[in-house]
């Protein structure tokens, strides 16, 4: 399927807006509707009963309305207000728990800065759609961009995709991305069945100011930034070419710490260099 990879604000000074994003607490993914078509609690539930792998762990309509949900980092508990009852559920897979928030007919969840999308037509305004957002447990926090808690988090998107075809786009906030629901649904797949990951929408690339290409997102994963300088980085279809292959083998590795040497598909010799404190990995001809 044909994708598209589009900016709105242009290139960008190295590892400053990158680094704002994956220490965002805005974790998660969104999952964008067709107006009025946003699904409500029972077509939730319904979903997962029919879902072998998950299941249901908690739902404040048949339990208790208020449930502690987060430590504030002074030690207080914060719960959920009233003005939030039934419009969230825990599910677990996987041994992992996620909420799942935002259902009709409850006022729709704003949606987090877009700059790039892959595989969507924005012919519309963004605020003609409703959204959900699944997040994971709170007793994942601090792990959420480990692969196993993000493996499980595209599952369950990946399966809402596919249940609900009023589900036009997800949102993507490490890389202010929106992907199209096909597009998301195909690369995701591909990914869970032990193909590449999907570096086209959970991460994206941007162009530098000094040229060259930069992604945006992937430090949410393994805490460093991929930068492709010219003269590599001067064409940017080339080089975010590159850069997909690179982000899936750094997703793999979890990152480098030292430099390492490995060879283009074109055959040519190339050095990854951790700079910027480790923050960000060059990549330059040998």
């Amino acid at each position: 399927m044909k994708s598209s990879i589009t900016t709105e604000s242009g290139p960008i000074e190295p590892s400053t807006e990158t680094e704002a994003v994956w220490r965002s607490s805005d974790h998660g993914i969104y999952l964008l509707f067709t107006e009025g078509k946003r699904p409500d609690r029972r077509a939730i539930l319904d979903f997962i009963e029919d879902l072998p792998s998950s299941s249901l762990t908690y739902d404040p309509v048949a339990g208790s309305p208020l449930s502690i949900v987060k430590d504030s980092g002074n030690g207080a508990a914060l719960t959920r207000s009233r003005s939030t009852e039934g419009v969230w559920i825990e599910l677990l897979r996987d041994g992992l728990t996620f909420d799942l928030e935002g259902f009709a007919p409850a006022s729709a969840l704003d949606l987090p800065r877009i700059e790039h999308r892959f595989d969507f037509d924005v012919a519309r305004a963004l605020g003609a759609y409703e959204s959900l957002r699944l997040i994971p447990g709170e007793h994942l926090s601090g792990g959420e961009g480990t692969m196993p808690v993000v493996r499980c988090l595209v599952s369950l998107a990946r399966d809402l995709a596919i249940a609900f075809p009023e589900l036009v786009a997800v949102v993507w906030p490490p890389a202010k991305s929106i992907i199209g629901s096909q597009f998301f649904e195909s690369t995701a797949t591909a990914w869970l069945d032990g193909g590449a990951f999907p570096a086209l929408g959970l991460t994206s690339f941007v162009e530098l100011v000094e040229g060259g290409v930069q992604t945006l997102g992937l430090s949410y994963f393994i805490g460093q930034e991929l930068r492709i300088p010219p003269p590599i980085g001067n064409q940017k279809t080339e080089a975010t070419r590159l850069g997909i292959r690179l982000v899936n083998q750094l997703v793999l590795v979890g990152g480098i710490g030292t430099s390492e040497r490995l060879t283009a598909p074109d055959g040519s010799r190339l050095v990854l260099s951790p700079t910027r404190g480790g923050k960000l990995i060059d990549v330059t001809s040998e």
